[in-house]
């Protein structure tokens, strides 16, 4: 039994694995982070894998998992199930680094774009080797609702919707489509890009946004909400058989 803990700014998300499947995920504040015991408890974990963008676990609670289980933290220099050709892998999310790992693993041997569509839209591409090129970071689409408002004299800060049509017929409307189907045509701009560059390429989506994009775009795409929780598991995976 496996345990992948993502510890994001406020909320951490948890996945229990068995013989590579997920049989247990749960979500919850960073602050309740003692559950974190009850579940490796339960579920009788023995290897564990961190992730976090916030302050990571409590002390006396890693140590306790720790008597009990391997515990393996993601960093930059963890050894991955695939060729990380990304520069500055020191800054590079764990997030992304862990999607990318998780679309290696459905999709072996083929070229693969994972977006991550939540406060930012995250590109990912990996090419059919098993290599990791890089990819690029643009505002979601809650960010670009805000950023019109926060930054501007008059635009109020309008709710998502739906886009009845292409072209606003008011301000509200207008800021709507501009940030709402600004991001999907933006999106299906990237993937016809790469499809120019690679031809056959699997398309990824995760995150809080997925569902609205796979509902409205034209390209054939797949959504995975647990595709980090599996990357991480693959990566926990691969670093337990290479210490036995």
């Amino acid at each position: 039994m496996n345990l992948a803990i993502d510890i994001g700014n406020t909320r951490t998300k948890i996945g229990v694995f068995q013989n590579g499947a997920l049989v247990y995920e749960q979500a919850f504040e960073n602050g309740a982070q003692d559950y974190l015991l009850e579940i490796a408890t339960n579920h009788r974990v023995k290897n564990i894998i961190l992730s976090t963008v916030a302050s990571g676990l409590n002390h006396l609670i890693r140590q306790e998992l720790e008597r009990h289980c391997y515990v393996l933290e993601l960093d930059a220099a963890t050894p991955l199930p695939i060729r990380n050709l990304y520069q500055t892998p020191e800054t590079l999310g764990k997030d992304r680094l862990a999607a990318i790992v998780g679309a290696y693993a459905l999709w072996p041997g083929q070229h693969c774009l994972v977006v991550d569509a939540g406060t930012c839209i995250t590109y990912d591409f990996l090419r059919q080797d098993g290599a990791f090129l890089g990819g690029n970071i643009a505002p979601g689409i809650g960010l670009r609702l805000k950023a019109m408002h926060t930054f501007t004299a008059r635009l109020p800060l309008v709710p998502r919707g739906e886009v009845v049509e292409w072209v606003g017929r008011s301000t509200e409307e207008a800021l709507r489509n501009g940030a709402q189907l600004g991001a999907l045509l933006e999106i299906e701009g990237f993937i016809r890009y790469c499809q120019s560059r690679f031809g056959d390429i699997r398309v990824l989506f995760t995150g809080g946004d997925a569902d609205f994009f796979a509902k409205n775009m034209k390209s054939q795409i797949f959504v995975h909400q647990n595709l980090v929780l599996l990357g991480l598991n693959q990566i926990l995976n691969h670093n337990v058989k290479r210490l036995e």
